[in-house]
């Protein structure tokens, strides 16, 4: 069953709790279809969504949440994208603010750079004001769940329940993989990227509203996760979020440790000999104060 999620004020929000109201209960095996406003609440360019509360809606604007039916805390949720349509414009912005890699660069402070771009979902291109063209790859930069305890959290930090993972890998035609926090699941969905590059290095994608968003909800048995992994076409991808690029990184080998046990039968000690060799590592984000890496293994790269 597709189930239409309208975008309106009672849809919407910009903190994770698992104290907000689902605004949807769907069972496993339902889609949802919604479109989505710019990660920072825009309809239109120039244009914010209201109203808004100053500390409810503080972070990214987001569709939900959404409860999923039989969905149990230390279960695995599966997030199939379906669909994901960009909107007629976008924009990136670079320099100016304070930011490690923009004071590290001397940018802080410094003039401010803005791209606004014009996007063609049908050609699969974006143009920006000074008339280059880029290909698109559009995805959701946040797909998640709360915290299990009570409060108000930021958008902003992914976590091992998902949330502002932006990895550019998560397009239509891939599966995230999400362990469940709180019964229930109480997933949401924003921040429409139509291109973004691994690290994400001006802290802005091509940041978007998309026109259209297909989910598909499944609730996955036997397979407990430390933290997301992912398939996409001919590969799996595992997830590690730390502070310390060091220990994300640690954490998606780990996952892909567990992962080459599980799919190819492997003990974990011979299993990092052979993923020296042929699982790559990708700096998924690194302006999110809580960095990103994720971990690929090719179909076919163990024979």
């Amino acid at each position: 069953m597709i189930h239409d999620l309208p975008l309106e004020r009672r849809t919407l929000h910009g903190h994770f709790s698992r104290e907000l109201e689902p605004v949807l209960s769907v069972d496993s095996g339902d889609s949802i279809r919604f479109a989505t406003l710019s990660a920072g609440w825009h309809f239109e360019q120039g244009k914010k969504f209201e109203p808004r509360d100053s500390e409810l809606d503080g972070g990214h604007a987001l569709l939900g949440p959404i409860e999923v039916r039989g969905a149990k805390a230390g279960g695995t949720l599966a997030v199939r994208i379906d669909e994901v349509r960009v909107g007629s414009w976008g924009f990136t912005v670079a320099g100016g603010w304070p930011a490690f890699l923009n004071d590290r660069l001397g940018f802080t402070g410094g003039p401010e750079v803005r791209l606004d771009w014009q996007l063609d979902a049908d050609a699969g291109t974006g143009t920006d004001n000074r008339g280059r063209t880029v290909d698109l790859r559009p995805f959701l930069g946040v797909i998640g769940m709360p915290p299990p305890e009570p409060g108000v959290y930021p958008t902003t930090p992914p976590r091992r329940w998902g949330g502002n993972i932006d990895c550019a890998e998560l397009v239509a035609g891939t599966t995230l993989f999400l362990p469940i926090p709180v019964d229930g699941a109480l997933l949401s969905a924003g921040d429409g990227h139509a291109r973004q590059g691994d690290g994400e290095v001006s802290q802005l994608a091509i940041e978007c509203p998309l026109e259209q968003v297909q989910l598909t909800l499944e609730l996955v048995e036997g397979l407990e996760l430390e933290n997301p992994i992912a398939r996409i076409p001919g590969a799996w991808l595992t997830f590690g979020f730390d502070k310390d690029l060091d220990e994300a990184a640690a954490q998606a080998v780990d996952g892909m440790l567990a992962l080459m046990a599980r799919e190819l039968g492997l003990d974990r000690l011979d299993a990092l000999a052979l993923a020296s060799l042929v699982v790559d590592l990708r700096v998924t984000q690194i302006v999110n104060g809580v960095k990103g890496v994720h971990a690929m293994l090719r179909d076919g790269a163990i024979r």
